[in-house]
């Protein structure tokens, strides 16, 4: 698909002037942010994954420049939540004409984080599925199969604003959204738009939860899902453990800090 073309000839139609940059390998926020300034645009539209929007919001958190997604990568989490088609001109319409909106964003152990971001079971399948040749829903599935068998878990202790907890857990969850890149609903009660996020505590991993989350999101099981809400955050667990922001793999940490970044960003919203 010539993504390129197609967003050429959409803005050409529709009498919209665009100019298109594409990212070099290892882009920095410095480099996208000077061309930003040199265009000075009315908005940013971040053309790829969950990683591509995660940087170009980093740039554009605080100003007053919305950003917008066109989905095109293997996880596009923040577009499900925005409501973003994956068919490229449906999405362009949105971009051009969607809902103005301000959300909150999650500062996660010094780094930004826009959509979900977990340590245990998620962030080692991540790092599996990052290893391996498979792309796409089938070999991320056969990445959580490899973890599954080895039953990781840890011994946390939990700090949120109202108490104190210590569990044993296979994954905890900080979540900016609601849902996985690939539909998972992990966070029902979550939004871009309150004052808080929210920390999903899986102390088991059960095919009937799991079936919950993917299909019928009824209310979790409290002896295998804990969810609590909180605008700051603090993690230790007794050994490291796999460490995820947005679907990049970050490695192990025993420790992690998370606070609410109210307001932080307009977005392009088809909600």
């Amino acid at each position: 698909m010539n993504i390129t073309g197609i967003i050429r000839e959409y803005c050409h139609t529709q009498k919209h002037d665009a100019s298109l940059y594409e990212l070099p390998d290892n882009c920095t926020c410095d480099q996208l942010q000077e061309k930003i300034r040199t265009i000075n645009p009315d908005r940013v539209i971040a053309t790829g994954g969950d990683g591509t929007v995660r940087l170009v919001a980093e740039c554009l958190q605080g100003t007053q420049i919305p950003l917008g997604i066109l989905p095109t990568g293997s996880a596009n989490g923040m577009a499900r939540e925005l409501d973003i088609p994956s068919d490229i001109e449906a999405a362009l319409g949105i971009i051009t004409t969607g809902r103005l909106k301000r959300i909150h964003l999650v500062r996660v152990n010094g780094e930004l984080c826009i959509h979900l971001c977990d340590i245990g079971f998620n962030a080692f399948v991540v790092r599996e599925f990052e290893k391996s040749r498979r792309r796409g829903m089938f070999g991320y599935i056969i990445a959580a199969w490899k973890v599954l068998w080895r039953r990781p878990s840890m011994w946390a202790d939990i700090k949120t604003d109202g108490q104190i907890i210590r569990r044993k857990a296979a994954m905890i969850v900080v979540a900016n959204a609601t849902q996985y890149g690939n539909g998972v609903v992990i966070n029902p009660e979550g939004s871009l738009e309150d004052h808080c996020f929210e920390v999903i505590v899986v102390r088991q991993v059960s095919f009937s939860e799991i079936f919950k989350m993917r299909v019928t999101h009824r209310p979790y099981d409290p002896r295998k899902t804990e969810l609590f809400h909180t605008a700051k955050l603090t993690i230790r667990s007794r050994r490291k453990v796999h460490f995820q922001i947005d679907g990049e793999y970050k490695g192990k940490v025993n420790k992690l800090q998370a606070e609410l970044l109210p307001r932080a960003l307009y977005v392009i919203s088809n909600t």
